[in-house]
């Protein structure tokens, strides 16, 4: 196993609890900036981190709200708002639900990937929304100035325009919308723990279903997919391909201001660290890396028989403290469910769990 030291200094993006500020730019790239990048750089990336680590106990209040006021809606119901790079949630109406698109391309974007995230979850797994009783989805974009990320903060989504220099808009990953929103899911089913083997899978449960949002909206099969997280985030100055490989954990990014990508493909190499609550963005690499291998062997699409399976394993199966081995157990049990115990769903997914470590 790696051990990777602690490093102190900067806010935190997440924190222990129920629920944390989950944000699709792992705080371990942000530090990087922080130590490396300009004056100007360093000042974005610390707003990043400060405004992250303010909000915090917000997003556990909201969700707590959320569950108690929601009120079920049928159908996809979008609403997007404009902070006009101030902070106030959720800002100005910019677009809702059947209006056509406008003229700014982040609202359009916000608006776009929030749909295709309810229709993977409607279409292929009879899911209600966020939810799954018909939670409206709300999403603020140009949230201050410069902001280097994006957010489901317990009840809505929020969206950094990005610097500029390193990262573009935080709308224009379609991946990254169906990543954070599928927090929300977790918040509503599994409830995750942020923190060590339970947050990794927290992180790779949002990173599957946020690339199957990607290849649905796509038409891609497991062949044809990328499996990168955020493709097109970067600018092109930096050295890099994505914040996240889910084929090749390790290789997404290898930038002299960023950083080089630290996560691990397998469980010969897991991070012990106390940063990054646990490595939660880093060692979610390994069980990414599970999905990958179970989706191509098997091929098609993804999202309609080996999504299927992680799906129902989330909705049903796993609890606050999972571990990476009671994941692959439960998904190989309900891949033997769903699909046979022989089938070559459940061979599948019981060989990528090995292929990594896990089994």
């Amino acid at each position: 196993m790696v051990t990777e030291p602690r490093t102190g200094g900067a806010a935190r993006c997440s924190h222990h609890g129920p629920h944390p500020i989950t944000c699709i730019l792992p705080p371990h790239m942000l530090r990087a900036i922080v130590e490396r990048g300009t004056p100007e750089q360093r000042a974005w990336a610390l707003q990043a981190l400060a405004v992250s680590e303010r909000i915090r106990g917000r997003r556990e209040l909201l969700g707590e709200i959320a569950t108690v006021t929601a009120t079920p809606t049928e159908g996809k119901q979008r609403s997007v708002y404009d902070a006009k790079n101030g902070s106030q949630l959720p800002g100005t109406p910019a677009r809702a639900e059947g209006a056509r698109p406008v003229k700014d391309v982040a609202v359009n974007e916000a608006y776009d990937g929030s749909g295709a995230t309810w229709d993977l979850y409607h279409d292929a797994y009879d899911r209600n929304s966020i939810d799954d009783r018909g939670m409206p989805l709300v999403s603020t974009v140009h949230y201050r100035v410069g902001y280097d990320n994006a957010f489901w903060d317990g009840s809505q989504m929020v969206y950094g325009d990005g610097d500029g220099k390193i990262f573009e808009r935080f709308t224009k990953c379609i991946d990254v919308i169906g990543h954070e929103l599928t927090h929300g899911v977790i918040q509503y089913e599994a409830g995750l723990a942020y923190a060590d083997q339970p947050g990794a899978l927290n992180e790779s449960f949002c990173d599957v279903l946020g690339s199957l949002v990607k290849q649905r909206s796509l038409g891609q099969s497991a062949g044809q997919a990328d499996w990168l997280i955020g493709e097109g985030l970067f600018r092109p100055a930096s050295r890099g391909t994505a914040v996240r490989s889910m084929a090749a954990p390790g290789t997404a990014y290898d930038d002299p201001l960023l950083g080089k990508d630290p996560q691990p493909a397998d469980m010969a190499h897991y991070v012990e660290t106390a940063d990054d609550n646990g490595g939660v963005h880093i060692n979610s690499g390994i069980p990414n890396r599970a999905f990958f291998l179970a989706a191509t062997a098997i091929g098609g699409y993804a999202w309609e028989m080996v999504g299927k399976v992680w799906y129902v394993t989330l909705r049903d199966r796993l609890r606050p403290d999972s571990d990476f081995k009671a994941a692959a157990t439960l998904t190989v049990a309900v891949a033997g469910e769903l699909f046979g115990a022989r089938s070559t769903v459940a061979g599948a997914v019981r060989v990528a769990w090995k292929k990594v470590g896990v089994l």
